[in-house]
This record gives structure tokens, sequence and C-alpha cells, in this order.
């Protein structure tokens, strides 16, 4: 609560949050027509569940320079000053006895449907070594904060219900892709995004102080006296050890959750978030009838193919690469889903009722198409209600 307190009070001061474009949002362009349907529907394709069916692919590639060998050492001491903090101070802050290392960087808070977020904005190559060893030696963490993503703290993750991979609309602003969570141990902090963001965000500059020294010397009232009337200073010597005997097993074992969902629920949860209106209930309906969720990819008599079967050369206008592996795969159910989240959207499915319907259609010109995806989507929505 402390930490809250503290960043809300920040961004207020610094002006709020200022509207980005995102680079996923559809252009207003003529659909490209989808492919005729040269086989019959598939009638009888078990519903089989999605909360545990995983979907399969290559292994995730890790982008971005570094990878194990980055020896963490992390934030003792956090604290949020009034104030941009001069250069004089942080050099008393290094001074400070047991203090063995310093750094200062932005934060601000952003809400996403209400829910408030506080965020540290952070230059990736120079943040690494602030962090846990596990987050420090994953490359694709770092390489989500340099494209301009969110790396969320697993307990933030838990606590608002995020799912990985999805795209979340902040209140007056962009809508940032959730590419990775991680076990912080920052206490207050809801996640990461890059200097840059933050700056688009509106974020106070130069208010987050970070200390790292042995555990449990560095002394709060030093700091709190450097920094002023009014500085939010918060130990984290608990939160920030990392020795296996010292975390819950379950920790352990997801440390670092990268790109990819866990399951075709939680792909179609993610990428129904593309388009705004959207039900994930439509898309797991599509998956079902023309793959059986990657069970019967193709290619198909009419050449369509992949997990959602799309023609190559509407998969060339609408593809998207919705893992951040670099590729736009029409193979990868982590590319195709979204792809197809994509395509509907720009047939404004998420308008809902007709317009919805219509852009079914486009996708497969056949109005027993559109009722068989309907109605599995209406079953779907029962199911997982």
């Amino acid at each position: 609560m402390l930490m809250v307190t503290a960043v809300l009070a920040v961004t207020a001061a610094a002006g709020g949050v200022v509207v980005i474009m995102d680079g996923d949002l559809l252009s207003a362009q003529e659909p490209v027509r989808a492919r005729p349907r040269a086989t019959p529907l598939r009638t009888d394709v078990a519903a089989p569940r999605l909360d545990q069916l995983v979907p399969t692919t290559e292994p995730v590639k890790d982008f971005g320079a570094g990878g194990p060998g980055v020896t963490s050492t992390p934030a003792r001491v956090l604290a949020i000053a009034p104030g941009t903090v001069p250069k004089e101070t942080r050099l008393k802050l290094a001074k400070l006895k047991h203090v063995q290392k310093v750094t200062i960087v932005d934060a601000g808070a952003v809400k996403v449907s209400g829910t408030g977020l506080n965020l540290l904005a952070v230059d990736p190559s120079g943040f690494r070594s602030w962090t846990p060893q596990p987050v420090a030696d994953q490359p694709a963490v770092w390489s989500a904060l340099a494209r301009g993503e969110l790396v969320a703290d697993a307990g933030a993750m838990r606590k608002y219900g995020m799912v990985l991979g999805a795209m979340y609309q902040v209140d007056g602003g962009p809508r940032l892709r959730v590419a990775a969570s991680a076990s912080l141990g920052l206490t207050g902090v809801d996640g990461l995004v890059s200097a840059e963001v933050g700056r688009t965000l509106g974020f106070a500059q130069g208010v987050a102080v970070l200390l790292h020294g042995k555990e449990g010397t560095i002394g709060e009232a030093g700091v709190r006296k450097l920094l002023g009337k009014g500085a939010q200073v918060v130990v984290l010597d608990a939160a920030a050890r990392t020795p296996k005997q010292q975390q819950p097993a379950q920790e352990q074992q997801q440390q670092v959750s990268v790109g990819r969902p866990s399951s075709y629920l939680e792909l179609y949860k993610a990428a129904a978030t593309r388009c705004p209106g959207l039900s994930w209930t439509v898309l797991a309906a599509i998956g079902q009838v023309e793959s059986s969720h990657g069970r019967n990819n193709g290619p198909s008599s009419a050449g369509a193919l992949g997990p959602m079967q799309f023609m190559p050369a509407t998969w060339k206008h609408y593809g998207v690469d919705g893992d951040g592996d670099g590729k736009k795969d029409i193979w990868s159910p982590y590319d195709a889903v979204p792809g197809a989240a994509n395509y509907l959207c720009a047939n404004k499915a998420g308008q809902g009722g007709e317009r919805l319907r219509k852009a079914i259609w486009f996708y497969n010109h056949s109005w027993d198409y559109v009722n068989k995806v309907m109605g599995i989507a209406q079953a779907y929505a029962k199911t997982y209600a």
C-alpha cells in the first residue's frame, strides 16, 4: 500500500497519461476475401477441454543481447522520492554505509479498466542485474521491454487475473501486451516497461531509487533523510531473496513465463484482446471447426494452412507475430490465433451482432459455417462461464 500511494502521487504531478499509437492497431483497409471452401465442414470433431489442451509448435526463440552470465544484485531498498533525484543526492546515497550499488529510474501508474498498476520504466540493458537471477538470465524478458511491451510481476498477474500474451488497454492511452511474467521482488511494483514507453506515458523521471548491499544492512533512516520530506522507503530484503530453499515450490517452477499462454483456453482469451468487443469463444469455435484446435492443420484441398486454416495470401496481409519470436508463422497457434482475431477485427467483428456474423462469413463464405461457429461459441460460453 505504501508504494501504491507514492507512485500514484508522482504520476499526478507528471501530468498523467498521454496517448500513443499501438503497432498492432488495424488500419481501415478493404478486407482480403477469405478462401472458398473446397472441402466439407467437419461436424464430427469432439470438443476437448481447452484449459487442458496445450498448443504445440517449435520452441520459442529468445532475442536480444546477453543471457546467462548477468550477475544479479537485487535491490535491498526501494524508495520513491517526491521529485527527480539530483546527481548530488545520488552520490550521497552511494556513500551511505553498506550501500554497494545505486540506480535511479522513472516511475508512474496507469489504469487498465479502472485498475491501477504501479510501473517502473527502465533501460532494459542496465536494469537486468537488479532483478532475481532467473529473470536476469531470460533474454526474452529484456527483448520484450525493448519492443515496448509489459513485463508483469507474477503477483500482479495472479491478483488481477491477467493473461500472458494478452493486450490490455491503458485508460486514455495505448494497448500494452503482457509479454512476460516474473517474480520481480519489488514490493508495490506491478511491472516494468521501457524508459521510452514510460516517457510517452508521462511518468515522473528519476524518482525511483534502488539500493543494493548486504542483506539487512542498509539503514532506512539514512535514505529517507537524503531524499527529503515526503519520500517513501520500503525495505525489500525478504522480497529480494532468491535462494531456492527460501521460495515456495510453485514459485521455483514458475519464476519466469515468456510470451506464450499455457493452454488453448488462455491463448484464445489472450488473442481476443487484440479486438475489443470480440469474444474469445468465437475464436475458439473457429479453431475447433477449422482444425480441432491444431489437430488437423492441413494443407486443405483449397491450400489453407495451419491451425486457423489461412490461405497464404490472406496470411501475408493479416498474419501477426503473436509470441514475439520474430516470425509470423502460419503453422504456429501462437501466431495463427491472434492472426485470426486480427482478420476478424478488420472486418468489424468487435461490433457484434450482424457485423460479427458478416466478419465470420468473410472468414469462410458460407452462412452454414457462420451458424455453426456461433452455435459452438455459445456452447463454449456456457461451458466456461
